[in-house]
């Protein structure tokens, strides 16, 4: 039996209970801003991604959006059945089945853009702007490391702070 890390033995210390917990609390403050317009942040992801870079299949939209497909589907259920996004023939390979932004998809995501707007603007009032744009740097980061990697890589280098 291996020992505990410090970080194993003091709860405080877990990485991903504290992502998680940052991720919800985020997450429930945009969906209450975004509430008026009946769309969810993650619902708004969706819609914005799919208006930006055109009809992807649910396996792209989940890799894009860092999700897995099966919870994709799911969020794509409610959207589809409001008529906000179709779900038809991949226009880049018609074997594929891809998802899409409808006019009315198009005009929801439109009229809730203030709102997120707002809810930006409200979020970087109050953990600060230079924060905010270093905390989705550091977020990115996260993103982009290979958790799966040998542990053998030096640590990485900090992003110098652009708030010290």
């Amino acid at each position: 039996m291996s020992p505990m890390s410090p970080t194993a033995s003091r709860p405080g210390l877990c990485n991903c209970l504290a992502i998680r917990k940052a991720a919800r609390h985020v997450s429930q403050f945009y969906d209450q801003c975004l509430a008026p317009t009946g769309l969810r942040v993650t619902q708004f992801s969706i819609l914005a991604r799919l208006h930006r870079l055109g009809p992807r299949t649910i396996t792209e939209l989940a890799a894009d959006l860092v999700s897995d497909r099966t919870t994709m589907g799911r969020n794509i259920g409610p959207l589809e059945r409001e008529g906000l996004v179709a779900v038809g023939a991949d226009p880049r390979d018609r074997r594929r089945r891809a998802v899409s932004i409808t006019g009315p998809g198009t005009e929801r995501l439109q009229a809730a853009q203030e709102r997120w707007t707002e809810a930006q603007a409200r979020f970087e009032r109050a953990y600060g702007g230079p924060e905010a744009l270093e905390l989705r740097h550091l977020l990115a980061g996260v993103v982009a490391v290979d958790l799966d990697a040998p542990a053998a890589h030096p640590p990485r280098q900090r992003r110098p702070s652009a708030v010290r």
